[in-house]
């Protein structure tokens, strides 16, 4: 019975989300449904073999482990710059360890794109999308990219067909790169989670894994309700010949510097957002709460869990429906809510900052919250986004630029969608952490 009613809970949110892209689309007639079934059914059939086969299952926690022994090597790099700041000062441990891995895994990105290894991967993943879902090779090719090296590299894949995309394939491309997040910061979220417990990081590595493979397919599923293919495209799937690095030191420099900006900007971020909603919270709270002794009532409503009537609570309010839709439990939907709001409005790390000291508080300590939250967190869904895919791609292919302004939004939402589809596939195959 229990599990009936998992199945139930998690159909009802699929199709609510569903929903919102169905009434997004700018082609509702053209929409097709048997598609969306097939990219639904292939979800369900990966996340079966990646989280219940013993043999794919065994391979992507190795995987996830070789990423933690990875992590391990970075902070041997911090520690040769800062000496024991990272081990000894608690107050270093985010810049000298986070963000210095960073700058490590760009590099070994770059280094791996150089010798192909990147390539064949994508490709091969690729070949699946398009064997299955029989869309064109230029966004399966974008969208397996996406779930390797990010939204800001994948287009470079198929820049030779950008200009040839149609709309729809340029939906699909942009609402990729919000369905994932990029291989170099995978390692990021799992120290942020899993913390100095070894066996821990690297069990939400391999979530973390899997919400970027699940949300692949999620992501066309999304792309193609809210604008359906109506033109004919091109099925060839071919990687680009000009190579992106002139030798491996070329590679291993350049990436470097690319994750040196990174980490910069991960980092300003974190200080200028974490001020922002400090700042946010205390004039809602002190200007509204006080004022209307809502401040105490909603301290009384949730327990404690939010301690005013804030910008922290608004928004989790706000999402509180998203966090219902995903299966929460209703003691958590409004801290759901809150930090389903806070990637998409700022960015998913200081979403996953936050799960991790609201997980280390004891704020959050349901399995099943901590799953969905790891799934539906893991993308690139955030209002920043649409500015970094709008001048990134556009600075590739001019044309696309009133293609690529029409997509921002939508892909936005789209990209949530998929994030969001694959936390509840997955929560319904695996149950909690």
């Amino acid at each position: 019975m229990d599990m009936l009613l998992t199945l139930l809970r998690a159909l009802v949110g699929i199709m609510g989300l569903l929903a919102l892209c169905w009434w997004l689309s700018e082609d509702r007639k053209r929409i097709d449904w048997k598609f969306v079934g097939i990219g639904i059914g292939l979800q369900i059939v990966l996340g079966l073999l990646i989280l219940k086969v013993p043999v794919v299952h065994g391979a992507m926690s190795g995987v996830s482990g070789f990423f933690n022994r990875l992590v391990g090597f970075s902070d041997e790099g911090a520690a040769m710059v800062f000496g024991s700041m990272p081990a000894d000062v608690t107050v270093f441990g985010l810049a000298w360890t986070v963000l210095s891995a960073i700058v490590f895994f760009s590099a070994f990105s770059a280094i791996l794109y150089h010798l192909r290894i990147l390539q064949v991967i994508v490709y091969a993943f690729a070949w699946m999308l398009s064997k299955t879902l029989k869309l064109s090779g230029a966004e399966c090719l974008a969208t397996a990219a996406n779930v390797f090296i990010g939204q800001t590299e994948a287009p470079l894949v198929v820049k030779p067909y950008l200009k040839k995309m149609t709309r729809s394939e340029i939906n699909a491309l942009m609402t990729g790169g919000m369905a994932t997040i990029a291989g170099g910061v995978l390692a990021i979220y799992m120290r942020l989670l899993g913390g100095d417990d070894e066996l821990a990081r690297i069990a939400f590595g391999k979530h973390l894994l899997t919400a970027s493979v699940l949300s692949a397919p999620a992501a066309l599923i999304a792309a193609k309700i809210i604008s359906p293919q109506t033109e004919g495209v091109d099925s060839q799937l071919a990687f680009p010949k000009e190579k992106e690095y002139d030798s491996l030191l070329d590679a291993a420099t350049k990436g470097t510097t690319d994750g040196l900006k990174l980490a910069l900007n991960v980092g300003a971020m974190l200080v200028a957002f974490t001020g922002v909603v400090a700042l946010l919270n205390y004039a809602v709270g002190a200007w509204i709460g006080e004022w209307t002794g809502l401040n105490a009532w909603v301290a009384a409503v949730t327990d404690g869990r939010f301690d005013a009537f804030n910008f922290s609570f608004l928004m989790g309010a706000a999402s509180a429906p998203f966090a219902w839709l995903l299966g929460v439990q209703n003691s958590d939907l409004l801290v759901v809510g809150q930090l389903l709001g806070e990637r998409l409005v700022f960015n998913e790390f200081f979403a996953y900052f936050h799960m991790s000291e609201l997980k280390a508080s004891g704020a959050i300590d349901d399995g099943k919250t901590l799953l969905i939250l790891t799934y539906a967190l893991c993308g690139f869904a955030n209002i920043a986004s649409i500015g970094i895919q709008v001048g990134g791609i556009s600075a590739l292919e001019k044309s696309q630029r009133p293609n690529l302004l029409r997509y921002g939004f939508k892909s936005l939402v789209g990209g949530m969608v998929a994030c969001y589809i694959t936390a509840i596939v997955a929560s319904t195959i695996q149950g909690k952490i």
